[in-house]
C-alpha cells in the first residue's frame, strides 16, 4: 500500500462494493413496522415506499449491473416479515430467494454481505412489543439461526443488525422511527435487548453457517466546541459506545459514517456556518471516515469494514469528490496500521430513505420510479475504476 503523486493504492485484497437494505429497494414490504409507519399520519413520514425500486425481482439485473462496474461485494439485507411472517411460520420461497441471491452473487464473482436486520421488524413482532421487549432478542436469535441455515454454503460474511443505535434512538428517543418513542430510559433498555440480540444472533449465525460476523454502526465524528467535552462523552455513550464495547470477538465492525456531530454545553449543535450541507441536511464532511474508522478499530480491536459511506447530492460530481476526499482519509487509516477490510459505498440505487421518501438521492445509480430503469451516473464508472485498479487518483 503506497501514496504517490498520482494516487493511493489499497491492500490486496481490499473489499470493493455497494450496498441497499431490503425495504428501501424490494418494494411491497406490507407486512412489517416500517409500513405500518409510512401511513400513519403522526409519522411525519413524506410518502410510502410502495413499489421503492422492484429489487425484489429485479435483483438479477442489479447485480450484473454491479459486477459489470468493477464491484466485487454486495451488502443487502434479509427482510424478516417475508421469511417469518407470522411466528414460527417459516417462508422456503423466501429463504429460496434470498440464497439465489447470495448464489447469483457468486455466480458474478460479487462476495455477497446480508444483513440480517436492516430497521424493519415484522409486525407481530411490533405487536409483542418489539425491541423493548427481551423476548424479541431470542425471536431475532431463532429467525437468524433458521436464515443463516438456508444461506449456509453461499454467504461471504453477515451482518446481524443495522445501525441499532438509529433504530433505538430515533424509535424510541427522537419519536422519528417506529414505534414513534421519546422515553430515555426505554431507550436504554432497547440498547440493551439489542446488544443481547447481536450477541445471540451472531453465535447462531456462526454455528449455522461458519462466515465471519459483524454488526453495522451509525458512527459520527464527535467534535466538542468548548465547554461540551463532557457533554459528548455522555450523548456519544448511549449513542455508539455500548454497541462498540459488544464488538468485541467480532470477526469485524461495519462502520457506517455519513459527517460529524458537534457538540457544546448544551447538547449537539446543528451544522457550523459556512460548511455546506447535503440532501439530509448533515455537513458535508468526508473525513469524518477517518475519524470513526479509528475510533472503531481502537474500542472494538477488530477490523472494521466500512459498510456505509457516501452522500445525498443531486450533483454527480459532489458525490465523486466526496467519495475521493472520504478514500483519502481512509488511506491515511491504513497506512497507520489500522486494518480495515473494504469500502462498501451507500447506496447502490437511489432509493426510499425512510421518513425522506425518494427526494434525497444517495445512488450510483438512477431510477425512473415510473418506469423503474436503472441509469448508472458517471460516479458508478468513476467508482467501479478506482475498484478495479485497487487505486485512488484524484478527481
Amino acid at each position: 500500500m503506497t501514496a504517490t503523486a498520482a494516487g493511493w493504492s489499497f491492500p490486496d485484497g481490499f473489499l470493493w462494493g455497494a450496498a441497499t437494505a431490503a425495504h428501501q429497494v424490494e418494494g411491497g414490504n406490507w407486512n412489517n413496522d416500517w409500513w405500518a409507519w409510512e401511513h400513519e399520519p403522526r409519522s411525519g413520514c413524506v410518502e410510502p415506499s410502495g413499489d421503492a425500486c422492484d429489487h425484489w425481482h429485479r435483483w438479477p439485473q442489479d447485480l450484473r449491473l454491479l459486477a459489470d462496474l468493477g464491484l466485487r461485494a454486495y451488502r443487502f439485507s434479509l427482510e424478516w416479515s417475508r421469511i417469518e411472517p407470522e411466528e414460527g411460520e417459516f417462508s422456503a420461497v423466501a429463504l429460496d430467494h434470498y440464497r439465489a441471491m447470495c448464489a447469483g452473487c457468486r455466480d458474478l464473482g460479487v462476495e455477497p454481505i446480508v444483513t440480517f436486520h436492516h430497521f424493519t421488524s415484522p409486525r407481530w413482532v411490533a405487536a409483542r412489543g418489539g425491541w423493548a421487549d427481551p423476548a424479541t432478542a431470542d425471536r431475532f436469535a431463532r429467525f437468524s439461526e433458521r436464515a443463516a441455515g438456508r444461506l449456509a454454503g453461499e454467504l461471504g460474511r453477515a451482518c446481524t443488525l443495522n445501525e441499532p443505535n438509529v433504530v433505538a434512538g430515533n424509535g424510541y428517543l427522537q419519536g422519528r422511527f417506529p414505534p414513534g418513542e421519546r422515553d430515555p430510559d426505554r431507550r436504554r433498555r432497547v440498547n440493551e435487548v439489542m446488544v443481547a440480540a447481536h450477541g445471540k444472533a451472531a453465535a447462531a449465525i456462526r454455528a449455522a453457517a461458519g462466515v465471519p460476523v459483524g454488526l453495522t454502526l451509525a458512527m459520527s465524528d464527535w467534535q466538542a466546541e468548548p465547554g461540551g467535552e463532557a457533554v459528548l462523552r455522555e450523548l456519544r455513550r448511549d449513542a455508539e459506545d455500548v454497541f462498540l464495547e459488544a464488538c468485541r470477538g467480532d470477526e469485524f465492525v461495519g462502520v457506517q459514517t455519513y459527517t460529524r456531530t458537534r457538540v457544546g454545553a448544551g447538547g449537539s449543535l446543528g451544522p457550523a456556518a459556512g460548511v455546506p450541507t447535503t440532501m439530509m441536511g448533515y455537513e458535508v464532511w468526508p473525513a469524518a471516515l477517518g475519524a470513526t474508522v479509528r475510533r472503531a478499530a481502537v474500542v472494538t480491536g477488530v477490523p472494521v469494514l466500512v459498510t456505509e459511506n457516501g452522500i445525498a447530492t443531486a450533483d454527480d460530481a459532489e458525490r465523486v469528490r466526496f467519495v475521493a476526499a472520504a478514500l483519502q482519509a481512509l488511506h491515511g487509516c491504513l497506512a497507520d496500521g489500522i486494518d480495515v477490510r473494504g469500502y462498501l459505498y451507500w447506496s447502490l440505487l437511489d432509493n426510499f430513505e425512510w421518513a425522506h421518501g425518494y427526494r434525497p438521492t444517495f445512488g450510483l445509480v438512477a431510477v425512473d420510479r415510473a418506469t423503474q430503469q436503472r441509469s448508472p451516473k458517471p460516479s458508478a464508472t468513476w467508482l467501479g475504476q478506482v475498484a478495479r485498479a485497487n487505486s485512488l487518483s484524484l478527481p
